[in-house]
């Protein structure tokens, strides 16, 4: 904060060896001049990177005919303007014809004020009270209560890798997910499938085990060992550690031949059995769910990736919000399609509150175009008209808003080579985007080419966007406009029509 706050000039002539040259104070239009040659710097260290396409306006952050020093308290407690002091000088004019750019435009005009400071701040001696004004503005406004809450990361519901952020709690009824045993051990995290596939079999052979061992001791074989004499019904079963082994050896088939159940004992027989058909349960439901989870398609959704943020631009002379999809498998998706969902809270007319709801983007579902045939990135295309609930919304608008988008992107498994096991199941990837993740008026730059007979996409150029020239009003006014100029323009023609017709001349 310190950086910020004005600081006293140091006089070092005094210190010098050398004589100096009076210090002359310095000018805002210096600054200025200083300032557009730093911006015509980094456009040409920019240009290199990006397309030349026209920017936003630039903004002087000096008024000329400003007072240079503060205002007294009592027109403080007069003056009142949100979010900015009082006394900090006003934004300069903009011109009529101007457009409005969002605040993450990537343009010259937003370069921030501290840079522009450190730069004055060299080709002067004595900063100026404007260069000192701006900064307590910034800092002030950076310390403000709203854009404190603007930078205060809220909660997603949908998270960038599709994680849904909703937590089941108070349920009552659990004995429902008894039922589905089978899915309930599938949906466990792979720590708890592995500790329930172990306790399934040990504690089948502990159980097995003690059984074994009191069989033995009820009729007498631990206290007959190395008697020749003793028909036994369990051979070689002197404790619990035998006991266990053998448990081991009959469920899995080992045989080492030292330790058996023989006919002497009916009992023995029908545990043998009944180990055996327990042991042939778990297996097949073991392996089935470890099966199954290995074999499931939730992984392949770590391979279809989303451009991190969405564009809003005009395509066809149609406001459109698009983003881009791609897949990063040469496996591609059997029967895709894509989904998009708006989160957004509102009250109704009778003033009942529905927390997050849930609403339809059409992204081209009656005319087919929200079926993919995804071998290449492909940007997907949401026209907003006036079904679509961003009909009223413009740029500046966009940033008071707070929704959330979904993306639900679906499709098969292709049955290929070592995937031919996952056939026919279903995939999903998901992704959101919050109102700022949203760029207004950019576009996307094209990441395929054509190299020596075939299309190599750049993945590199994915993510890349670039500023193109967009209206900030929203698509209502925009056909608003459009209406009225068209009834404008016959109107015009139809007076102009009227003049050139001949005058009707009375008769004789």
């Amino acid at each position: 904060m310190l950086a910020y706050l004005p600081r006293p000039p140091t006089d070092t002539s005094r210190y010098g060896t050398f004589p100096q040259k009076p210090d002359l104070p310095a000018v805002p239009g210096a600054l200025v001049e200083d300032g557009g040659q730093q911006a015509a710097a980094t456009t040409a260290k920019r240009g290199t990177q990006m397309p030349n396409y026209p920017s936003a306006p630039r903004r002087s952050s000096f008024v000329p005919g400003e007072p240079s020093l503060p205002p007294s308290r009592g027109s403080l407690t007069t003056q009142h303007h949100r979010g900015r002091p009082s006394w900090c000088p006003p934004p300069a004019p903009q011109e009529a014809g101007a457009r409005l750019y969002p605040l993450h435009a990537l343009s010259v005009a937003n370069i921030p004020n501290s840079s522009r400071g450190k730069t004055s701040a060299r080709s002067s001696t004595i900063p100026t009270p404007e260069g000192l004004q701006s900064r307590r503005c910034k800092l002030l406004e950076e310390d403000s209560p709203t854009v404190q809450a603007s930078k205060r990361q809220r909660q997603r519901y949908v998270t960038k890798v599709g994680k849904c952020q909703v937590n089941l709690g108070n349920i009552q009824d659990k004995k429902r997910f008894l039922s589905d045993i089978f899915t309930t051990i599938v949906d466990l995290k792979y720590r708890w499938f592995l500790f329930v596939f172990m306790m399934c079999y040990i504690i089948t052979w502990v159980v097995f085990g003690f059984i074994y061992l009191l069989d033995a001791w009820l009729r007498g074989d631990i206290g007959h060992q190395g008697d020749p004499e003793w028909q036994a019904c369990i051979e070689n079963v002197d404790g619990f550690v035998s006991a266990l082994l053998l448990s081991v050896e009959s469920q899995r088939t080992i045989g080492y031949g030292t330790r058996m159940v023989t006919a002497n004992c009916a009992e023995g027989v029908i545990l043998l059995i009944a180990q055996s058909i327990v042991g042939s349960m778990i297996d097949a439901m073991m392996v089935g769910c470890m099966f199954v989870k290995i074999s499931r398609p939730k992984k392949r959704a770590q391979t279809l990736i989303f451009s991190k943020n969405c564009v809003i631009s005009c395509r066809d002379e149609k406001l459109c919000l698009m983003f881009r999809v791609g897949d990063l498998r040469e496996s591609h998706m059997v029967d895709a399609k894509i989904r998009a969902k708006l989160i957004k809270s509102r009250h109704t007319a009778e003033g009942e509150f529905i927390p997050l709801e849930q609403s339809e983007l059409n992204l081209g579902y009656d005319t087919g175009e929200d079926r993919l045939f995804l071998v290449e990135p492909q940007i997907i295309c949401h026209v907003i008209n006036r079904h679509s609930p961003f009909w009223d919304m413009s740029a500046e608008s966009l940033r008071r808003e707070q929704f959330e988008i979904i993306i639900i992107l679906e499709g098969i498994v292709e049955a290929t080579g070592n995937h031919c096991l996952a056939a026919g199941m279903t995939c999903q990837a998901r992704t959101s985007y919050t109102e700022d993740e949203i760029l207004w008026g950019y576009r996307f730059e094209p990441c395929m080419s054509l190299e020596k007979g075939a299309f190599q996409v750049d993945y590199s150029r994915f993510e890349m966007t670039f500023e193109v020239q967009t209206p900030a009003a929203s698509a209502k006014e925009l056909h608003e406009l459009k209406e009225l100029e068209k009834q404008e323009h016959s109107t015009l023609s139809l007076y102009w029509d009227h003049l050139l017709q001949p005058c009707a001349l009375p008769g004789p």
